[in-house]
């Protein structure tokens, strides 16, 4: 072929020709389709030498030839084409190419303000158009093969010339009327990517047709004459011709679709979108655009059915139904091609349409910079206006000119509409070298001296496609499932775009109970000028979604307000705020689910940086927050209460990063986040007694002058001492010492006793973050009895007079703080009581087992409060906490002696032992398992949610929904479902318990 150009071998690596043709997309294509050219044309020597000697001739032709092969068929029949490749080019305006248009159909081009329509004459009027607009797509493509233009020019030029040949085309059909037709006046309304100035190579054009009768004349023959021109529009553009069919006019957007009328009067168009019209109709009509026929009347159409369009938004479920649409679309593409669909596929042109789309209608009402038809110019007055984030906006805004030229390349290829990205390696090869816009010419394919290397071009296009489309769908997500609503886009205070009275409204659609108050937090927060207020502004309006998506939206704003007025002139927060979507999402998740962890952060607002990264909501070890706690009271030395309060500050940022991981989910499903739960909150008890324990020693030591005469140690009881610590759980335990030798008794027990006071009261000091309640009520005698007893006197007390009850307390006895060998001497001395060997094969006696049930049928009857439902208390009613812990309880107190497994202070450990050694059926097991998980969970979600400890599910229905959503339970009938699903567990849980408790 080259020898056919007249190109010798010799002259193979200097050529300028074979040069430009190595630099294209794909070589092989553009010399085959440079063959076909010289050999249809009638002057080779002449277009020889205009290759050789006018260089962007060459590099426009070549440009061309390399990714068109329909480009080349237009030239081999009309090789006189390449003339408009030569010399100067420049864009084309709308007029000149509507003159081009008509001229080509032999209608005598008129002015817009002439009253003559311009019909067509001649033999073959829909041949020459279609040469004509191929022409000019041959015109545009070597402008934007070489780097000329712009895709976004691309779009808009080929839009107006699908304008030019809508007009021409109508010109046709008046020609094909017949002599009688009754006048009419008809306007052509570009839709879609037509109509936003954003057309492909290869597309169909959406268009819709109003019509209206000349003066008096009857409207019905009017409407027969429009309807008989619009579908000899139609027919034009689809007609086969030795060029070529053009491209298909598609009119289904019209009102009621493919079922009305192709035509309709302003009025009847009116009364459709004011009555009838979807949400969808709406969104189609954002870009509508009179572009053919009676421009007046067109833009009359556009004038009046504009207006709805920006009241679209108030429409109920108007987002949702945009949403929907958009997932309908996806679900609609078979599966093995949605992953490569440039269009419609997750990551494609439609999810950055769709999500621009959304947020103009929501916020275009109130603001009118948003109404441009076209995505990046609306895309671009999104990111201006604070709607969308401006890093966010070049991305998208990256991506969309991406998937445009590469949509647009594939369809230049055979001028065929194409929207999948092809797996062929020589296709993506060709899109790769394509791409290559700013780098200078490819090498030369021979060996040069100095060997540049550069990635295989169809690897780079493979690898940067994946990456926009993973961008875009990442973005899609978040702006389209949380779009910006228009009731907080300007604020009342700043000559709101929303009245007072319409931001209530939408506010309490939201779910905000007190929508003037709330007005008056984003008022606070956003008013003025400053970075802070700014960042606010854009980040309120998601907030705000996100707060209403939790069960208590107000108290999460209020909380929000505080948070931000502490730490609003922070650069870090700033940042944080503006950057980490996530860690602004969790902030409000939180605040705005519960007030016990907002309260936490209210205290100490630096912690919110623990939602920025996951780590952050870890439970950190024990031997990490005695290693901090120590560390913390070591700088105060001689202040007990400094140092503790330095303690409690440690104490105070651990709740509050474990009930964040808790609202938040992060620690997996129900039953191993209670477990994660208990576990952290348990080691935060026993790091803070472990240290203040400390902390109280050193000061007794101080004021005796001299060192502590005894050794002491804390037993921790009940929950603590089974790691099933909640959120409202005290400190359980018993205070033992043993004197040292040399040191009296009497002595020896002030001094345990005035550590024990001491501990209990430096936990419990009246500082901001939250008090330790040390209780030691299990000790012997209760509250009677010595608050420290030494060891000797414990072994006493439980050999001449404890009860049943107490050694079924000493079944979650475990030391942890203090002397470590005293503990375990301790822990060696209540085996026998706790472990009792009876007389028979059961451990405990007959008499102590029913003192025990006795003790448990009148905590029952006596200890739920009068009046309440006694199904609803989840730690002493029917199938509750205590029903579960006592049946697990007299299991060991009856079989540990003999069982040493069973010998553990928790109850999930101790079931699953006696499951195993065939003391409890497993399903009988499963029902007090599952009753007791939901009880405890309950009691923790009733914490966070009210900051108050309490027993009883909520009677109050705002109440149980905000537990039952923290629990996961879907919007709706939270509430009566959670009510429901804790009733079934307990009866079942209960019907287990009575045979094995009360026999």
């Amino acid at each position: 072929m080259l020898t056919d150009l007249g190109i010798t071998a010799a002259e193979l690596k200097t050529d300028v020709v074979v040069i430009a043709l190595a630099a294209v997309a794909d070589p092989d294509l553009a010399l085959a389709g440079l063959a076909r050219i010289f050999a249809a044309t009638d002057s080779p020597d002449a277009l020889r030498t205009a290759l050789r000697g006018e260089q962007d001739f060459r590099d426009r032709l070549t440009a061309v030839l390399g990714v068109s092969a329909g480009l080349a068929d237009h030239l081999a029949r009309h090789p006189e084409d390449c003339a408009v490749l030569r010399g100067a080019v420049s864009r084309p305006g709308p007029a000149e190419l509507r003159a081009d248009m008509l001229t080509a159909v032999g209608a005598i081009p008129v002015d817009a303000t002439d009253d003559q329509d311009p019909v067509a004459c001649g033999t073959e009027p829909t041949a020459a158009l279609a040469a004509a607009y191929r022409r000019r797509l041959l015109h545009l493509a070597a402008r934007d093969m070489t780097g000329v233009a712009t895709v976004d020019a691309v779009a808009q030029e080929l839009a107006d010339i699908a304008a030019a040949v809508l007009e021409a085309a109508l010109a046709v059909a008046r020609a094909e009327l017949p002599a009688k037709a009754a006048p009419c006046r008809l306007a052509v309304l570009a839709m879609g990517k037509c109509g936003g100035h954003e057309l492909n190579y290869a597309s169909d054009v959406d268009v819709i047709f109003v019509a209206e009768p000349v003066k008096d004349e009857d409207e019905t023959a009017a409407l027969a004459t429009a309807s008989r021109l619009a579908a000899g529009l139609i027919g034009v553009c689809a007609r086969s011709t030795p060029e070529g069919s053009i491209f298909p006019v598609d009119p289904n957007l019209r009102p009621e679709g493919r079922a009305g009328p192709l035509v309709r009067t302003l009025a009847s168009h009116r009364a459709y979108y004011e009555r009838w019209a979807k949400t969808w109709e709406f969104q189609a009509l954002l870009k509508a655009r009179p572009v053919a026929g009676d421009m007046a009347l067109g833009q009359a159409y556009a004038d009046t059915l504009g207006p709805l369009v920006w009241q679209a938004a108030r429409r109920e479920h108007f987002v949702e139904d945009v949403q929907a649409m958009r997932r309908r679309v996806e679900q609609s593409l078979p599966a093995s091609q949605a992953g490569r669909e440039l269009k419609l596929g997750p990551g494609g042109l439609r999810d950055i349409e769709f999500a621009v789309q959304l947020l103009q209608l929501v916020h275009g009402r109130t603001d009118d910079t948003l109404r441009a038809p076209a995505t990046l110019p609306a895309l671009a007055a999104l990111a201006a206006g604070g709607y969308v984030g401006r890093a966010d906006a070049e991305e998208l805004a990256a991506a969309y000119r991406f998937l445009r030229r590469t949509e647009h390349l594939l369809q230049l290829n055979r001028l065929s509409r194409t929207h999948t990205l092809p797996e062929d390696p020589a296709v993506l090869r060709r899109l790769g070298r394509a791409m290559r816009f700013t780098d200078g010419p490819n090498e030369p394919w021979w060996q040069s001296a100095e060997t540049v290397i550069r990635p295989d071009p169809a690897v780079e296009f493979d690898e940067l496609w994946r990456r926009h489309a993973r961008q875009v769908r990442r973005l899609h997500e978040k702006l389209f499932y949380r779009p910006l609503l228009e009731a907080v886009a300007r604020l009342p205070s700043e000559a709101a775009r929303l009245t007072p009275a319409e931001a209530r409204a939408r506010l309490e659609a939201l779910g905000y109970v007190d929508p003037a108050g709330a007005l008056r937090h984003i008022d606070a927060l956003t008013s003025g000028v400053s970075r802070r207020a700014a960042i606010q502004r854009t980040l309120l309006p998601v907030l705000l979604g996100w707060f209403a998506d939790a069960a208590e939206p107000d108290a999460g704003l209020l909380a929000f307000r505080q948070v931000s007025d502490e730490l609003g002139s922070s650069p870090w927060y700033l940042r944080l705020l503006r950057d980490e979507t996530k860690a602004a999402e969790r902030m409000a998740r939180v605040l705005a689910s519960s007030r016990y962890a907002a309260g936490l952060l209210l205290r100490a607002p630096e912690a919110v940086a623990i939602f920025g990264d996951d780590a952050e909501l870890n439970a950190r070890s024990l031997a990490a927050l005695r290693a901090e706690m120590m560390a913390a009271a070591q700088r105060y030395e001689d202040d007990a209460e400094g140092a503790v309060t330095a303690v409690r500050s440690v104490r105070r940022r651990e709740l509050l990063r474990t009930a964040a991981a808790d609202v938040l989910g992060v620690n997996g499903p129900a039953g191993k986040a209670l477990a994660a739960t208990a576990e952290a909150l348990t080691g935060v008890t026993r790091a803070s007694v472990e240290t203040a324990l400390a902390v109280a020693v050193r000061k007794i030591a101080a004021e005796l002058r001299g060192p502590l005469p005894t050794r002491f140690a804390v037993i921790a009881m009940g929950r603590f001492g089974g790691h099933e610590c909640g959120y409202g759980s005290d400190a359980d335990v018993l205070f033992v010492h043993d004197p040292l030798p040399g040191y009296p008794e009497r002595q020896a027990s002030d001094a345990a006793h005035a550590v024990a006071v001491e501990l209990r009261r430096l936990l419990a000091l009246p500082v901001p973050d939250p008090a330790l309640v040390v209780d030691s009520d299990l000790r012997p005698e209760g509250r009677q009895g010595p608050l420290a007893r030494t060891l000797a006197a414990y072994r006493g007390y439980y050999q001449r007079w404890s009860a049943p009850w107490e050694a079924q307390a000493l079944l979650r006895a475990e030391p942890v703080a203090g002397d470590v060998a005293l503990g375990a001497e301790f822990t060696a001395m209540i085996a026998e009581f706790r472990y009792p060997e009876g007389p028979g094969a059961e451990g405990i006696t007959a008499d102590a087992v029913r003192e025990i049930r006795r003790i448990k049928a009148r905590m029952e009857a006596e200890r739920i409060p009068r009046g309440a439902d006694r199904a609803l208390h989840v730690k002493l009613g029917p199938g509750g906490l205590s029903d579960v812990e006592w049946t697990v309880q007299l299991l060991q107190l009856r079989h540990a002696h003999a069982l040493p497994a069973l010998r553990t202070t928790r109850t999930g450990a101790a079931m699953a032992v006696a499951v195993q050694a065939g003391l409890l059926p497993a399903h009988d097991a499963a029902a007090l398992m599952a009753a007791w998980e939901l009880a405890a969970r309950i009691r923790n979600a009733i914490v966070l949610v009210g900051g108050r400890p309490s027993d009883m599910l909520p009677a109050r229905h705002r109440e149980l929904t905000a537990v039952a959503r923290l629990l996961g339970y879907p919007p709706g009938d939270a509430g009566q479902a959670l009510e429901e699903d804790y009733r079934r567990a307990a009866r079942r849980a209960r019907t287990v318990m009575e045979p094995l408790f009360y026999g």
